[in-house]
This record gives C-alpha cells, structure tokens and sequence, in this order.
C-alpha cells in the first residue's frame, strides 16, 4: 500500500506552488512553475487513486447490502475498480521513484568516430540519423550544434540539440559505445568488420541552473576552416571558449555568424559544467548509473549492430531484436529506449521495496 501521509505531502506541496504563483513571486517564478509541471501528472494520479478507492468502498457497501440477483453486477463491479486500484498504485509507486533532477530537461548529444576509420565514421553517421529521425518522431525540435564530416560523407563528430520537455529522460541510456558489424563498402573481399562509435548525452541545463561569472571565461575568435581549404570564411568567426576554473574548451565555427558560433559554444559549455557539477554532487547517481547502464562511460560497450543477421542487442538488458534496418531508420529505436526505461524503473522500485 501508498502511504496516505507520503501522497498528502505531495498534494500539499502542490497546492503552496500554486498559492506562490498565484501571489506572483518575482524570482522564484521560473523555478516554482517548472516544479508545478513535474508535479502535474502526479497530482492528476492521486486525484484519480483516491477516486476510484472510495468508489471500490463504495461497490463494497453495495455488495454487502445487495439483494441476489443485483450480487452478480456488484461483484463484477468491484472486481473491475480492483484492477484499477492496483494498476492506479503501480503507476503511483513509479512517480514516487526518486527521480534524476534533469529527467524533464532538453538533451545535447555528442556523437563521435571511434575504432575503425572511414567505416566508423559512416556508422556515427547514421547514428546521428537514427537519433534525428527518433526525436522528429517525439515530437521534439533538433539542431545540429557542430558537425565534421568525413571524407566519404561520414561523421567524425557531430553534436546535435534535442529540444523537448523530458527528451533527457528518454536519452540518457544512449550513452556508450555502439558498435557495429557489417561488410564496409570499401571492402572488396567481403570481410565483415567491426567498428565502434561513441555517444555520450548530457542534459541541456536552463539558465536557472547554471550560473557562470564573465570573469571565468577566456573567449578566442579566429578564422573558421574548411575541409580541403574550401569554404573558409576571410573573417574571424569562429568562437573558442575556455571556462578557466575547470578547463573546459568548446569550440564553434558551424555558423558563418561570430555571434550564432558563440551562442551556440555557450549552450554546450554550460551542459557540459552543469553535467560535471551532476557528476561531483551526486554520488548516489554514479551508483545508479552502474546498475542498469554501467558507469556512463563512453568506453563502454552498450549496443552491438550486427548487419549480417538484422540484429541489435543491448547488452546491459540483454534484449535482441532482429530489425536493425528499422531501429536504425530511427522508427523502432523507441522498443529498446521503452525496455531501458523500464528496466531501470523495475530496479529502482524493487530497492524501495526491499527497503520499506
């Protein structure tokens, strides 16, 4: 059973956001209606759970004092707000899990060549467009941040924004190494090869998040360059940033705008402090992280691509589904992103239980 007194605390909380917006609190504003929308859905929950617990009271009552032929519909009934009740409280008991603070928060992904040269290259590729077509199909924006193609239309490294409420929460098992196996189309003899691509996700933090002191950063501009000479803009467009306390450099030159390549080496930067600063507070994350996906590593090994047989498995789940063409393609990406979650929902829930 849900603790009365945990779902109480929750509606209480709920109703004092929503005096506090409604009195217009100046600074905290952006922060307490961020907290109203994460608590929404559950409130919504609550409200429904407690609906339907005095309904099954009340078919209970009905039952006790109901004559014989009216038993049968009482019974059926009941039983029918039973499973409700029982389904109510499992969807309650997910929403209570303890959640990643920046599960609700847009994501950044960074996908780069690893192990096999121009092969890996093409694979990162068309990782790049199986997470495009994937966040199209969630309904969310995407923009390519930084991209450095190879030679044969591959991608050396790409770093792609996807903007929508909860995109981090979907993607952040992505990050890894996938690896494929398949017959490059450089190769003659027909030898299947294995070649790796890294992704690492990072959540895209708010400027209510992330404060960063002018005086911390060492901003460079100069020239942008272009494969093989071409394209290189004669102006000084492109942005190096260095965030001087903990070394992090982001560089931008995609924009032919000094201003746009700044913009955008800012946005990276401060996922990238806000993921490190995630990284060195929280320490309860890190074990978590390696339950279900490991230590987050880039190095390792998440995902195999086998081309030969159509087959993908996920080898922190070992789940095996052969339709690699479609999960590439980004249409059938969201079974194996649906099975992580819950994976790592049941194991979460599992631990709350066992210590309850």
């Amino acid at each position: 059973m849900i603790s009365e007194a945990k779902l109480e605390r929750v509606l209480d909380r709920f109703h004092a956001i929503e005096a506090e917006l409604a009195a217009g609190k100046g600074n905290e504003y952006a922060k307490l209606s961020k907290e109203h929308a994460e608590l929404l859905p559950l409130v919504e929950k609550i409200d429904a759970y407690k609906r339907t617990a005095r309904e099954l009271a009340g078919a209970e009552g009905l039952l006790r004092d109901a004559e014989a032929e009216m038993r049968a519909l009482a019974e059926e009934e009941r039983g029918a707000l039973q499973r409700k009740l029982e389904e109510l409280e499992h969807s309650l008991k997910l929403l209570l899990l303890p959640k990643d603070a920046a599960d609700s928060s847009s994501a950044i992904l960074e996908i780069r060549a690893g192990t096999g040269g121009d092969e890996a290259a093409l694979f990162a590729g068309d990782l790049l467009k199986m997470y495009q077509r994937y966040c199209q199909l969630q309904g969310w924006r995407t923009e390519l941040i930084s991209l450095s193609e190879s030679d044969l239309g591959g991608v050396r490294e790409a770093v792609m924004e996807a903007a929508g409420r909860g995109a981090y929460a979907k993607l952040k098992f992505e990050s890894g190494v996938h690896r494929v196996q398949r017959v490059p189309v450089t190769e003659a003899g027909g030898r299947i090869h294995t070649s790796a691509a890294t992704v690492a996700v990072l959540p895209e933090p708010e400027d209510i998040d992330v404060k960063i002191d002018e005086k911390d950063l060492r901003i460079d501009v100069f020239r942008a360059s272009g494969a093989g000479g071409q394209h290189v803009n004669k102006t000084e467009s492109a942005v190096r940033i260095t965030h001087i306390p903990t070394g992090i450099a982001v560089a931008q030159q995609t924009e032919k705008s000094q201003h746009k390549n700044k913009a955008q080496a800012m946005k990276l930067l401060k996922a990238r402090l806000f993921d490190l600063e995630r990284e060195r507070s929280e320490s309860a994350r890190a074990a978590e992280r390696k339950g279900l996906i490991g230590s987050g590593d880039r190095s390792e090994r998440i995902r195999t691509y086998n081309f030969p047989q159509a087959r993908v498995t996920d080898h922190r789940i070992n789940l095996t589904l052969y339709k690699l063409d479609r999960i590439l393609a980004g249409d059938e990406l969201g079974e194996i992103v649906d099975a992580l979650i819950t994976e790592d929902q049941a194991t979460k829930l599992a631990e709350v239980e066992a210590s309850a």
